[in-house]
């Protein structure tokens, strides 16, 4: 499959879940900015995708990514983060949104399984997201993180050289 049939636009996305659904498939859902790809986003994807038939991956589109991230994130373009995301063999989707909460991608993903990092809990949790899923008869899981891997540790390390 080309990477690029794994780009999934927001208007294509309802389409794209029924389908799932039609087929009987489980579809495990995460989201976030993933803006340089490291071994803790490749673990915590394969992790996720191992929970389900399908994995879709919501990306924060640029401007809510500096919104949750700050001034000079993300380093690469939201059309370059989920090209990378759709080129994984984990990953059998990607949809970019917005927003700075994943509220209405999770809304139209309806997913059975949404999958958060380990620095969340249920409670800290955006519960308006968690309401999303719970009402819709999702599960959330969330996979810890490997330790000492992050795009902020990895830009602090680059910035000393």
């Amino acid at each position: 499959m080309n990477f690029r049939d794994k780009l999934i636009g927001r208007d294509q996305l309802p389409a794209w879940r029924t389908a799932l659904r039609a087929a009987g498939k489980k579809l495990v859902v995460t989201n976030g900015c993933f803006d340089l790809l490291h071994l803790g986003h490749i673990s915590y994807l394969e992790s996720a995708r191992n929970l389900g038939d399908a994995l879709l991956v919501g990306l924060n589109g640029d401007d809510s990514a500096r919104q949750l991230k700050g001034e000079g994130r993300p380093v690469n373009a939201a059309a370059d983060r989920a090209a990378v995301l759709a080129a994984l063999a984990s990953v059998d989707g990607v949809c970019i949104f917005a927003e700075k909460t994943a509220v209405k991608f999770l809304a139209t993903a309806q997913p059975d399984i949404y999958v958060k990092g380990g620095d969340y809990t249920p409670d800290t949790l955006n519960q308006d997201e968690r309401r999303t899923v719970e009402s819709a008869g999702g599960k959330i899981v969330m996979i810890p993180f490997v330790p000492g891997k992050s795009t902020t540790a990895l830009l602090e390390k680059i910035s000393r050289l």
